[in-house]
């Protein structure tokens, strides 16, 4: 009983140091708008995704291989910078698309010292992303378009880099997401 009693501030030290050097947490992002235009017309300006180049301000060119699930979707941005997506799933009767990339499949903006290792900084810093666009009709002329996106922070490891962090790959999701339904409200209405 002795020996359990004292190890007891070492198994309590051990937890602490555990709990507070954690990995990556799955970050939920969503954005929405309302469009005045029926949601047919809207799904058919959302659902071929190189058709995102028509309504994305960040988008410049596109080219897939098909509009099929499992498709490679190849996006340039505005920057020069490129994102290599794969279709996860097409629905034209629930007017949704889902999409995914890792960060792999995202160009570098730059590189950065972390930790004693050059690591490249993606266009977009997240990891494991995954989106789905859909759209819904909300009255007669009216129609709700909901982009959702899952992911993680583009450093795997404690203690990321500024450039790397949750609130980097919020930003940058958050930001394309709501630029691309402003445009899109813009081009449909």
């Amino acid at each position: 009983m002795r020996t359990f009693t004292s190890l007891l501030p070492l198994l309590a030290f051990l937890w602490a140091s555990m709990a507070a050097a954690h990995g990556p947490v799955r970050q939920k992002v969503s954005e929405e708008i309302v469009i005045q235009a029926p949601a047919e017309k809207v799904w058919n300006l959302v659902k071929d995704p190189c058709g995102m180049k028509q309504w994305h301000p960040e988008v410049v060119d596109c080219s897939a291989e098909g509009n099929k699930k499992g498709a490679l979707i190849k996006f340039t941005l505005k920057n020069g910078g490129w994102i290599h997506a794969t279709l996860k799933k097409i629905d034209d009767k629930k007017m949704t698309f889902a999409y995914k990339f890792n960060t792999d499949d995202v160009s570098t903006t730059k590189t950065i010292v972390h930790a004693n290792q050059e690591i490249k900084v993606p266009l977009i810093p997240v990891a494991n992303f995954s989106a789905s666009i859909t759209v819904k009709q909300e009255g007669d002329n009216q129609s709700k378009v909901i982009w959702k996106a899952a992911f993680y922070r583009a450093y795997m490891n404690n203690n990321p880099p500024e450039e790397m962090n949750e609130e980097a790959g919020i930003k940058a999701v958050t930001g394309f997401l709501r630029s691309g339904l402003e445009n899109l409200k813009k081009v449909a209405e």
